[in-house]
């Protein structure tokens, strides 16, 4: 999944250890072969080569997904949207400056949800150059479905897949695992830590791929309305939620709310959040 992925175990023995791994990498590996827009045979190439020209039809697995990120766009008043891949066609966050207003208002009539025909099983992009991207979901999902696999097993476990983290029980003595929280301004220092008894953690940030031009930082999440980052936002937001593919759509849709994005997170009621 083009990052680093570490899974932390208890267990009585070697075997079982090794046993847990093995299933853990192979449950990851099929959702990345399911889900990867770099691959030519997963569904959601498919999806994407057939924009403009009819539907697909997909599987339940792939269906769920979907259902999950119209439920997204539809509460999140539009800021989560799958479709906003395309932005990358306009920014490179490899490079040392930004694209044009021109080169990203290209890209807008390729975005939006609500442009999509979603009538399950069959998915449909009506624009040719549409598509659809999981890069904001598959991750988390991946880290749920290893941990549903470890619970099922019994086995005490945290999964962290690029930063997406989730917790299948307390360490033993009913101990929280201890995550720390990365200072967005200095990758050596820590912002602070959180106590993850069960459940998922997700952060999200404008550090990790950013682009700096004039002392002014331009991260990776982009609003799909604008096809910018939010101004004026947090470097960093972390949510703990039931399941990290909650917590990680909440912790983008709080950096795109920019200045509003604690008083947003607090009228959640019972979601932890920390927010830099």
């Amino acid at each position: 999944m083009s990052c680093r992925n570490e899974i932390q175990l208890f267990s009585d023995s070697s075997e079982t250890a090794q046993a847990a791994f093995e299933e853990t990498v192979e449950e990851v590996q099929r959702i990345e072969l399911l889900w990867s827009r770099y691959r030519p045979d997963s569904i959601v190439t498919c999806i994407n080569e057939s924009a403009g020209r009819k539907p697909v039809v997909v599987d339940e697995e792939t269906a769920g997904l979907l259902d999950y990120a119209a439920t997204a766009w539809r509460e999140s008043d539009g800021l989560f949207d799958i479709t906003s891949g395309v932005f990358r066609r306009a920014w490179n966050f490899s490079s040392d400056h930004i694209p044009t207003k021109e080169t990203v208002n290209a890209c807008l009539p390729l975005v939006g949800w609500d442009k999509v025909v979603w009538q399950r099983p069959e998915i449909y992009l009506p624009v040719s150059g549409m598509e659809i991207d999981f890069g904001g979901l598959g991750k988390e999902y991946a880290a749920d479905r290893v941990a549903s696999l470890l619970v099922e097993h019994g086995w005490i476990a945290l999964i962290n897949l690029g930063g997406d983290i989730v917790a299948s029980a307390p360490r033993p003595g009913d101990e929280p695992w201890q995550i720390g929280i990365r200072n967005p301004d200095a990758a050596s220092r820590l912002s602070g830590h959180l106590p993850l008894y069960s459940g998922a953690l997700a952060t999200s940030g404008d550090y990790e791929r950013c682009i700096e031009v004039n002392g002014q930082r331009y991260g990776h999440i982009l609003n799909p309305r604008s096809g910018w980052p939010a101004a004026d936002g947090p470097a960093s937001v972390s949510v703990i939620a039931q399941n990290c593919l909650l917590a990680g759509t909440l912790a983008t849709v709080a950096m795109l709310k920019g200045v509003e994005a604690k008083r947003w997170l607090d009228s959640m009621g019972t979601v932890n959040h920390l927010v830099w």
